[in-house]
Order: C-alpha cells, then structure tokens, then sequence
C-alpha cells in the first residue's frame, strides 16, 4: 500500500502564540495577528515566534485528517456505523450521549474493527 502523504507528513507546524503572551498572565496565548507599528514579531525579528504563513500549510492530502492518517466521523448512533470503513475511518462518539449508548457505540465498532479516538475512560483497553 502506498503511502497518502505527498512530501512529509509529519512536518511540524511551530505552536502559533500571541505576543508577549508568555510575558503577561492577562494575555491567553490564543493567536492574534500581530499589528502594532514596532511589533518585533510582526517585523519576524529573529528570537521571536514565527507568524502564521501560507507556507506552514500541509498538502491537499493530508490536510483534516486525524494524526493516525483517518478521516474522523462523529457518531451518534449504532446505525451510523453500518456504512464506516475501518481502513479509511475513525469514529469518535458524541458527547451529548450517555454512558450506555456510548458503550452499545464502542462494543459495536471494535466489533467492525473501526479504530474509536474517544472510548469511555472506563474500558479503555
């Protein structure tokens, strides 16, 4: 089987921080375009976090897939995992249901041999 990634997949992206977010506890580190007139990021001074760039992007093929190299589905229901492909999909169960339906999901889909991101933290194994 080939391999889906085009030139390296596990390029790594730099962790985008707003700045001087490590200097001020009142600044969460969520991005924010830098803008200020002397902005030492914003002019990419050396010594300072790396901006958001077009060329940090990933290729068309690996772009919005899981790490694991699956394209995650969210489920709700048992019935949902009927059309699933185990060697393209990985399913991730829905919060909004209770622990009983969650565990019909996961019995379910190790049954199918689907891969699930989220199984309850009491029979992970």
């Amino acid at each position: 089987m080939g391999c889906i990634f085009m030139k390296d997949p596990n390029k790594k992206i730099p962790e985008f921080k707003r700045g001087e977010s490590w200097r001020y506890k009142r600044i969460k580190q969520n991005w924010r375009k830098p803008k200020g007139i002397d902005n030492k990021m914003r002019l990419q001074f050396k010594g300072w976090p790396p901006i958001v760039k077009i060329g940090y992007r990933k290729s068309k093929k690996v772009r919005g897939l899981h790490p694991s190299g699956l394209l995650e589905v969210l489920v709700d229901n048992v019935k949902e995992l009927e059309s699933l492909n185990p060697s393209k999909y990985a399913v991730r169960i829905s919060g909004r249901l209770g622990m009983r339906k969650k565990l019909e999901i996961l019995k379910e889909a190790r049954k199918r041999g689907l891969k699930v991101l989220n199984a309850p933290s009491e029979v992970k194994s």
